[in-house]
């Protein structure tokens, strides 16, 4: 939880520095921002292809496994159009690609914000990329509270598609404390596919 609070006040304090530039007529921001993407992007491949477990986790994966980050992604895209179907500011595709996010706020909320500057504007593109960082820090901090609720009602999976993305490493100890330690390989292997869907997914709404 300390870690999305900290992303929150980055977030705040880079609004704050390009409202400041400006006012102060400096655009280089703008110029900049798609490399800082490509770099954040470039990371969570590293991230994930350094990562130690993954060699194992890739070779005990079972066909059936794939159901549950295919759930985790099918479950939270349709309810992500239904919002859309209420929220009558923004297109159902707009819904998705927030919604696609699956929890990674850091991720996906600068890609949406940079993908839709070119069709909304800055302001609307900027509104756009801070509703999806709130959604998906509401996702990751439901998730880590919600944990014992969700295995109590819906089964011991619960937690882990409520998770989304962040089931590879935020929200691992919460599963593996209230789902059981025998479902961390699940949770590890979910969130790694969950976790790599994101920019494809995202990028692909925002093109619509």
């Amino acid at each position: 939880m300390k870690g999305s609070f900290l992303m929150a006040g980055f977030f705040a304090s880079g609004c704050f520095l390009g409202w400041q530039l400006d006012q102060w007529k400096i655009g280089v921001l703008g110029d900049v921002a798609p490399y800082v993407l490509y770099i954040l992007m470039f990371q969570v491949g590293v991230s994930i292809g350094s990562d130690k477990k993954t060699r194992a986790v890739l070779a005990g994966i079972r066909p059936k496994l794939l159901l549950v980050p295919l759930a985790t992604i099918a479950g939270t895209l349709s309810f992500s159009a239904l919002a859309g179907l209420v929220v009558t500011k923004w297109r159902i595709v707009d819904c998705l690609a927030i919604g696609s996010g699956f929890g990674y706020y850091s991720l996906s909320s600068i890609l949406i914000a940079e993908l839709r500057e070119a069709s909304y504007g800055t302001e609307a593109a900027t509104e756009l990329g801070a509703i999806a960082l709130m959604a998906n820090m509401m996702r990751e901090m439901m998730a880590l509270f919600g944990a014992p609720v969700f295995v109590k009602y819906f089964g011991r999976l619960a937690p882990v598609c409520a998770g989304g993305a962040t089931t590879m490493d935020v929200t691992l100890g919460v599963i593996t404390r209230y789902s059981g330690k025998d479902m961390a390989f699940v949770a590890i292997f979910h969130g790694m596919l969950v976790d790599m869907s994101v920019p494809f997914l995202a990028s692909f709404f925002c093109s619509l």
